[in-house]
């Protein structure tokens, strides 16, 4: 069976051009104009990904994704204008897996598009048996909820804050390197830059505290038991 690709792109050539190299792929897609229709698309239908422009009539892409993560993990490939980092930053606090800043090669957001469809189909389903909660000092998660708690408060993440943040507590008071991290929580076909672990970490010791997270000078990180 194919995977299905949502286009939510407003510039017509760009998105039937897609939607035309990747039915060469093999892959099948559907194309909305404006964030309104893109996003009633998605909740009548099903998507394996999004490909997700950022300036959008009606309702900016933006805003199409924080609907999207209300309510789904599916990955969410954000199309962006190379000078806009501030939309770049905030599409990936609110949950984006990945972005291309246009103008782009097709070779390159086909390559991204595989990854992280790779990645989302082996995210493994909880078992009866596997543990459902993970706990670490005042730190309490919820696996199937998705909830995080810092001393009973609720506290936000993004899902790749989450998968992160399950990571470390997973293999508390083991330090590990960058490109363990990035096998680990991005997947082993991540196309990208190391540096992005050293994002994700400053954003986990924003939302909960400092201190969390060590660094290990010359090695990574650790997140031991206080």
């Amino acid at each position: 069976m194919k995977q299905k690709i949502l286009i939510i792109e407003d510039e017509p050539q760009l998105a039937r051009l897609l939607q035309l190299e990747l039915q060469f792929e093999e892959f099948e897609s559907a194309i909305a104009h404006t964030g309104r229709e893109g996003l009633d698309m998605f909740q009548k239908g099903s998507y394996d990904l999004i490909l997700l422009d950022v300036m959008l009539p009606e309702m900016n892409g933006l805003e199409v994704l924080a609907n999207i993560r209300a309510s789904s993990l599916v990955p969410v490939i954000l199309l962006t204008a190379k000078s806009d980092v501030k939309d770049k930053v905030e599409g990936l606090n609110l949950g984006a897996n990945d972005y291309v800043t246009k103008p782009f090669e097709f070779e390159e957001l086909l390559a991204r598009i595989r990854v992280n469809l790779r990645f989302h189909s082996s995210v493994p389903v909880p078992d009866s048996k596997a543990p459902h909660e993970c706990c670490l000092g005042s730190i309490h998660v919820n696996i199937d909820s998705h909830v995080v708690k810092q001393n009973g408060k609720v506290i936000e993440l993004t899902p790749r804050e989450f998968d992160l943040l399950v990571h470390f507590m997973r293999n508390k008071n083991i330090v590990q390197s960058r490109e363990q991290i990035l096998d680990a929580v991005w997947g082993f076909d991540y196309y990208g830059d190391t540096n992005v672990v050293d994002v994700y970490v400053r954003y986990l010791r924003q939302k909960l505290g400092d201190s969390i997270i060590r660094t290990v000078r010359s090695v990574g990180y650790v997140m031991k038991e206080e």
